[in-house]
């Protein structure tokens, strides 16, 4: 017997919905960019030890101005953290949502799978003279071995 980890329904008008208001989010960060991973790793990366590192550093900055070379920009520094702390709770709520859309794809893929292996086992098993011996071949060049008869065929040929 196969499990069912999930059963739901995503209707079209919600699935386009979701789409629009995604497509409202990206309309909303006209500045993201997308990197190689190389270009990614070779970044000073900024962790929870980090932002309070970059918070002590703007605080000093800013009561210090005099100490930093002329071509110091500390507002544009001022909106590089600002830009951190009101995308971080979002991308955060966007890895959970993208945790749980990833695992919740697993097991309705897994779901699905099963249930056509079990279609396909049983039509092999109880299908065969039945007219359904086309289908059974078509769902069988998955696994990517040939069946008895092409097998037996292919002998017969030789």
């Amino acid at each position: 017997m196969t499990s069912n980890y999930i059963s739901g329904v995503l209707e079209s008008t919600d699935r386009d919905q979701i789409m629009a208001d995604l497509a409202n989010v990206r309309a909303k960060l006209p500045f993201t960019i997308k990197m190689s991973n190389k270009a990614k790793q070779a970044l000073p990366k900024m962790g929870d030890k980090s932002q309070a590192f970059v918070r002590k550093a703007m605080e000093v900055a800013v009561q210090h101005q005099d100490y930093l070379p002329r071509s110091f920009d500390l507002l544009e520094m001022q909106r590089d953290i600002a830009l951190f702390e009101a995308l971080y709770p979002i991308v955060m709520e966007l890895n959970q949502l993208q945790a749980t859309l990833d695992d919740t794809l697993a097991a309705v893929g897994s779901d699905a799978y099963s249930a056509a292996l079990q279609v396909y086992r049983h039509m092999k098993a109880h299908g065969e003279g039945s007219g359904l011996d086309s289908y059974v071949e078509d769902m069988g060049q998955r696994f990517g071995r040939k069946s008895r008869k092409q097998e037996m065929a292919k002998g017969v040929s030789q």
